[in-house]
């Protein structure tokens, strides 16, 4: 089969393709095509609707599943069929959704409420509701069966129709198939209740006259039906029809009755291949088929101008918008063609059959949707002009995406010299991004030769008052911690490429903090295109702070003259407490790396050997001074620790009462109850703590060795009020004065490899009423003030050097999965914290 092959097939125009025999084509290198996004449904995809607003996905389950679209957020269900939806439909002003199913019924809903207002049947047993058609001039749905009928419904003449009980209900009658006695006289055994959403109003039931019926409309099942203008009756419209019978039919229509009369029908032939789906453009209709039958007719003539053989397995989607025409086929794959039926494009778009497709403008940007029996819908951006160059409607919601996207590509690896090269391309990528929106930018070396910092710095215009000119330093970072080898990780995408899946992007940075990083620039961008900033803004996103932000201190103050002075600074390196409540950080604990070497002055031994009670091993050394550090309930046993801690106050104690609240009023996914959920959280972000990481020993692992030396990594959270210096000899001083007591001719060492300063911001001060108000106006919900037990080294030296307050917008949800595989940030989240921050870069300096 030539699909499976990698190659797609160009159409080559002869004579054979004007006289409706099937074209030639010719094997070309296909297309490379990447989705915008996928989202999973609970089975195949049989139908799709897409409104400004909704992807609207009919699943074999019965159920329809309504997404963002520009989120793809999952937002409900939609249940109100006991069998797979076939067919969905949009009416013009996008009030309605219609859809029919294998249930032998179709439900009108609301799309604004996703209530269910009809439910639509025939007097007959008409099987399977294969397709639906809608007139919104005449108010009318029309729709095709298995059993070969047309029927249809008027709601201008709804009341002139008795009210049908609920006992004429398809799923009241008797199945003709599952009720029909088998071996032995007895029926297939029914479910004992309904499934949930099935429960019918009577008055909102409506029965199909049997006058508005065609029976036998075709010789087949009618696949496909759509409504178009009539090119003789000005005003009026046209049913099209196609059925298994390859037969497309005209049928034309009644405005006063909604009515269709087959007496006026009239037939076109697609010979013996069945018509599966079709499409319009202009006066053309495109019919998918079967067998990878492609046909085109021109309506105004009635007559078949070409016919192609588009793919090797059945057209199950035709879509067409402008000057393109897209097909899929059950082999997965989709195809892009000209108005004169030119290949210009082929992707894979599914692991397995493509069942409907649909396209929408959305903001400027023309998407694809394609559904299938993967039980997914993939989103593509085709949006292009007629030579196949990017539109140049984009938001700068798709430039962000797609910078996301390449920016992820470049593996920032900070302690990694194999991604020097990377970090410095993701460096000099930031810099052309600031550039292209008009800020001044360049890179600020390192010593050392440490990746560089990004510097830029965007001003209002001139015409700005001189007094509001303020200047905001929003700091953030671009390097990534490793993703991991294979085949340890357990990535389900490839960490260095961007993939939007279930309202989610998936990719090593996308949360920490490469997504936060471009939002920010986006939502500087922006102003600085619509001359709508009313501060300076400077950027410092540096490249090492996941390596302890090595050369960063050195690095500012030698260029601190040019970058400030700063009045106030932001920045976005963290996550909310769960995945729903939006919150604003106030508060960073400090940290300190050390190590501990303990080395004797002999080899590696024997332990059956040389193992002896007289012996001082430096494993058993290293594990009783550790010992020493904690007592048995963990707290820290350095004198004088925990003394400066800084005690709770009322204010605090009112920010912990809020997070308890919002809690206890709905489901919090943790393992700590509720009733100790402040405790928890004090422990985790304003006490100190002290982690053993690691422990090594020199030699080989077998169990025989006695090591000649022990190592160790540790390291202390601080919090306010300790001084970080003096953690810093004390902790030394306290490692050495227990090792004494041990009398051990062993040596010990304790190196201080990294510490940077607790952070606490003022929740009253400008900045932080101001970052609230943004959040509460985006998210319409007012944010939980947090703390966090990590801890960013440049916060508090950049508050320090610029005498500056912070304040800090966490832009990710709690399962984001920061430096751990599959790291992702939702779509939602990336937009939303782009206005926040447009919001707080206008109006933090007009803020009273």
């Amino acid at each position: 089969m030539w699909e499976h092959r990698d190659i797609q097939l160009l159409n080559v125009p002869s004579a054979a393709s004007s006289s409706g025999c099937a074209a030639s084509v010719v094997a070309v290198e296909p297309s490379e095509q990447t989705p915008l996004h996928r989202v999973h449904c609970a089975g195949s995809v049989l139908a799709i609707a897409v409104s400004a607003r909704h992807i609207y996905a009919g699943t074999q389950s019965g159920d329809i599943a309504v997404f963002s679209i520009e989120t793809y957020d999952h937002i409900t269900d939609l249940k109100g069929h006991s069998r797979c939806i076939l067919s969905l439909v949009l009416s013009d002003d996008e009030s309605l959704l219609l859809s029919s199913a294998g249930d032998a019924i179709v439900n009108v809903w609301s799309a604004d409420t996703f209530e269910r207002v009809h439910t639509i049947y025939s007097v007959f047993d008409v099987g399977d509701i294969f397709c639906v058609a809608y007139s919104s001039k005449l108010s009318t749905v029309y729709f095709g069966a298995q059993n070969t009928s047309i029927q249809w419904y008027d709601f201008r003449a709804k009341d002139k129709y008795p009210r049908p009980s609920i006992k004429s209900h398809p799923s009241k009658r008797s199945h003709r198939f599952f009720d029909s006695l088998g071996p032995g006289g007895s029926a297939t055994p029914q479910p004992p209740s309904e499934q949930p959403g099935l429960s019918y109003n009577e008055s909102d039931l409506i029965e199909i006259d049997p006058s508005s019926i065609v029976q036998y409309a075709h010789f087949g099942y009618v696949y496909c039906m759509l409504l178009i203008e009539s090119s003789t009756r000005e005003g009026e419209e046209v049913l099209v029809s196609g059925g298994g019978d390859g037969s497309i039919k005209l049928w034309e229509i009644d405005s006063t009755t909604s009515a269709i009369h087959p007496k006026e029908s009239k037939s076109l032939s697609s010979g013996d291949c069945g018509v599966l789906c079709m499409a319009t453009r202009a006066q053309f209709l495109y019919c998918g088929l079967t067998d990878g039958e492609i046909s085109i007719w021109d309506l105004d003539s009635q007559t078949l101008i070409r016919s192609i053989r588009g793919h090797q397995d059945d057209v199950h989607t035709m879509t067409a918008r402008d000057n393109f025409i897209w097909s899929g086929s059950a082999s997965g794959h989709v195809r892009k063609w000209s108005q004169r039926f030119e290949l210009l494009g082929r992707w894979k778009a599914h692991e397995g059959i493509i069942l409907s497709s649909a396209i929408r403008t959305v903001k400027g940007k023309d998407i694809y949707l394609s559904g299938g029996n993967d039980d997914c819908v993939a989103a593509w951006d085709v949006s292009s002009q007629e030579d196949d160059t990017p539109s140049v409607h984009r938001t700068t919601e798709d430039e962000m995406h797609s910078a996301l996207r390449t920016l992820v590509s470049f593996r920032t690896v900070a302690n990694d010299p194999t991604f020097s090269e990377d970090c410095r391309q993701g460096a000099s990528f930031l810099k052309s991004i600031f550039r292209q929106f008009g800020a001044q930018s360049f890179l600020i070396p390192t010593a050392e030769n440490r990746n560089p910092i990004v510097f830029a710095k965007f001003t209002p215009p001139e015409s700005t008052v001189e007094t509001a000119r303020q200047t905001i330093l929003f700091y953030g970072h671009y390097d990534v911690i490793s993703a991991g080898a294979e085949p340890d990780n357990n990535w389900i995408t490839e960490p260095f490429e961007l993939t939007g899946m279930n309202s989610y992007l998936y990719g090593r940075g996308v949360s920490d903090n490469k997504g936060p990083v471009l939002a920010a620039i986006f939502a500087a961008g922006e102003l600085a295109q619509r001359n709508e900033l009313t501060s300076n803004i400077v950027f410092l996103i540096e490249g090492e702070e996941e390596a302890g932000s090595r050369g960063f201190k050195d690095a500012v103050k030698r260029c601190k003259d040019f970058i400030g002075p700063i009045d106030w600074i932001l920045l976005a390196n963290s996550y909310w407490l769960d995945d729903d409540a939006p919150c604003v950080t106030y508060g960073l604990r400090g940290v300190v790396h050390a190590s501990v070497e303990i080395e004797s002055d002999k080899p590696d031994l024997h332990s059956g050997v040389d193992g002896s009670r007289e012996s001082r091993e430096p494993v058993i050394d290293m594990v009783n001074l550790l010992a020493k550090l904690t007592s048995d309930r963990g707290k820290v046993m350095i004198p004088g620790f925990h003394e400066p801690v800084r005690p709770v106050t009322p204010a605090e104690e009112a920010m912990y009462t809020a997070i308890t609240k919002e809690f206890s009023e709905r489901t919090f996914n943790s393992i700590v109850p509720l009733g100790q959920l402040q405790a928890h959280l004090m422990s985790r972000w304003r006490y100190p703590s002290l982690t053993i990481h690691r422990v090594n020993v020199s030699g080989p692992t077998n169990a025989t060795v006695i090591p000649r030396s022990a190592s160790a990594a540790i390291s202390v959270r601080i919090v306010p009020d300790q001084k970080l210096s003096a953690v810093c000899d004390s902790l030394t001083e306290y490692l050495y004065s227990e090792f004494s007591n041990f009398n051990s001719p062993n040596r010990l060492r304790v190196s201080i490899d990294h510490a940077s300063e607790w952070w606490l911001g003022d929740p009253e001060n400008k900045a932080f009423r101001t970052l609230a108000k943004a959040v509460e106006e985006v998210w319409q919900k007012k944010p939980l003030f947090i703390r966090e037990g990590g801890s960013i080294p440049a916060v508090r030296f950049l508050e320090l050097e610029f005498g500056a307050a912070a304040a800090h917008l966490p832009c990710g949800q709690a399962s984001d999965h920061a430096h751990l595989d599959n790291e992702r940030i939702r779509v939602a989240n990336l937009y939303k914290s782009k206005s926040i921050m447009k919001k707080v870069f206008q109006e933090l300096p007009l803020d009273g």
